[in-house]
């Protein structure tokens, strides 16, 4: 983690108001109310809206989970986000990554096993986060199986986990216990 403490503390159960109260309570998994939500609830007119566009990159876009995760994880680890990594290691793995693919997505593009579509979509989220574009190569390998929307929800998950990843180690977001923290062997 960059900070070990954060700047922004997660608003506690005793400082919910009613309309935050409705808010969180529908985010709870096991009782529990993850940082991230916790943290973003002290400005719940932003919180509020932001959680419309990240539910649908999350759950309601058109990528397949498995690719999904695989770019969120590749903008988690290139944006240093330990946090956003951690929970979606836990994610990928329900959706079909194992361990070796989760350690490869913080190896990069160039990790040897990959196929050559899993290669370009690791390498759009590269390209992303270092030029904001993705190049022609990578465009094309990724039109070859991936149709018009799903090329745009592409873009538009590793922009909302470029967002979150700021958010997350600007505020400095703790990761709960129980959470996978970086690999120490991968380099990105």
């Amino acid at each position: 983690m960059r900070l070990k403490q954060p700047r922004i503390a997660p608003l506690s159960e005793a400082e919910w108001d009613a309309e935050t109260r409705e808010v969180l309570e529908g985010l709870e998994m096991d009782g529990h109310v993850y940082n991230v939500f916790a943290t973003l609830a002290r400005h719940l007119k932003l919180f509020k809206r932001w959680l419309v566009f990240g539910n649908y990159t999350f759950s309601r876009s058109s990528l397949p989970a498995r690719e999904r995760e695989m770019v969120i994880l590749r903008m988690g680890w290139l944006c240093r986000a330990e946090y956003e990594w951690g929970h979606h290691v836990a994610i990928g793995k329900q959706v079909g990554l194992g361990s070796e693919d989760i350690r490869r997505v913080a190896v990069g593009p160039d990790a040897p096993g990959w196929d050559p579509f899993e290669a370009a979509l690791l390498r759009a989220v590269d390209e992303l986060h270092a030029d904001s574009f993705i190049s022609d190569s990578t465009w094309k390998a990724l039109a070859g199986r991936f149709n018009t929307e799903q090329l745009l929800d592409l873009i538009f998950t590793a922009g909302q986990y470029t967002l979150v990843s700021m958010a997350l180690n600007s505020c400095g977001v703790q990761l709960e216990e129980g959470f996978e923290r970086f690999p120490d062997e991968a380099e990105g």
